[in-house]
């Protein structure tokens, strides 16, 4: 999942992506990765015990990042 959000009037021109991914050992991962668009960004993974888990993990997230203006 990719969310954008740009703001000309900011010179603001953000991504943030999520995506869930099964673990070597039997983990789900979420691995968020955000920053300016046509750049490298920031990478972080979160892991949970069960996809559930992950998956209401970025429910929420997603649902913060669209308060803010993401779509």
């Amino acid at each position: 999942m990719v969310l954008t959000r740009i703001d000309s009037s900011r010179n603001a021109r953000r991504f943030y992506r999520m995506e869930i991914v099964p673990g070597l050992f039997g983990g789900w991962g979420l691995v968020r990765e955000w920053g300016r668009l046509g750049r490298g960004g920031q990478v972080r993974t979160d892991w949970f015990a069960s996809e559930a888990d992950a998956k209401d993990a970025r429910f929420k997230l997603h649902m913060a990042k669209a308060k803010r203006g993401y779509e």
